[in-house]
């Protein structure tokens, strides 16, 4: 075969390999777009006001539930926040706290632990197990609850904040994975480490709550929109009450 034969097939080739190539890339479906979740309203930042203090918010569901009730309730007297996540147990909070406080100044933290704590558990951590179950737990112990509380307490007062611990809401006839009376219970020892570690404001939330139990869903730990609503409005109470003692 001649050198210009070799060179025209060679060519030819070339051509053929780049049509097919092109045809390949414009049939290609175009790569999608990686999907964003979009964070949650509660989580969400407030709209800063550097002329006013900042409120943290700590707690689980149930906080998350009255918490966009509180900044309203709060709003133009606190710029009011939260970790964008639910706070769970006490065990969550020891291991996480120091991100949550972040290196913000707090003027105020509100805060809470205890219906994570009282669930039951299965023996692989299956959540809301059955509490009669033989294999089944609380998810921490009241004497663990106790000590994580303390620890907590203790670093949320080093914060020069004005700390309020937040009682925990009670737990309803019915709902899985609890028993009725463990809020009381858990809520008398958090009574006790609160006292012993000292300066520290108390929302009474568990007896607030009580005296509205038909805003709680039935056999659910969680309330209405109408309920949250009211527990935000008690949770606004005592942080403005709070602010306005740290402003003498």
């Amino acid at each position: 075969m001649s050198v210009l034969k070799s060179v025209m097939l060679v060519l030819v080739f070339a051509c053929l390999t780049s049509a097919v190539t092109a045809q390949d890339a414009a049939t290609k479906t175009p790569a999608k777009k990686p999907v964003v979740a979009k964070m949650r309203s509660e989580y969400q930042p407030p709209k800063v006001d550097d002329s006013l203090p900042h409120v943290l918010l700590i707690g689980d569901s149930i906080s998350i539930g009255y918490m966009l009730d509180a900044r309203k309730e709060l709003a133009g007297v606190a710029n009011v926040w939260r970790p964008a996540t639910n706070c769970g147990p006490t065990t969550r909070g020891l291991t996480s706290l120091d991100a949550w406080l972040g290196d913000r100044k707090w003027d105020v933290i509100h805060f809470n632990f205890g219906l994570h704590d009282l669930k039951y558990v299965g023996p692989k951590g299956g959540n809301l197990a059955d509490p009669k179950a033989a294999d089944s737990a609380p998810q921490v112990s009241i004497e663990d609850y106790a000590t994580n509380l303390r620890q907590i307490a203790r670093q949320l007062k080093a914060t020069g904040a004005t700390v309020i611990w937040r009682e925990t809401t009670p737990v309803p006839e019915g709902a899985k994975g609890r028993i009725p009376g463990d809020s009381k219970r858990y809520n008398d020892v958090a009574a006790k480490v609160i006292a012993e570690v000292g300066g520290i404001e108390t929302d009474p939330m568990y007896d607030v709550a009580l005296q509205h139990k038909n805003l709680q869903r039935k056999a659910d730990v969680h309330y209405t929109a109408e309920g949250s609503a009211l527990l935000g409005k008690q949770v606004a109470k005592t942080v403005r009450a709070a602010l306005e003692s740290r402003a003498k």
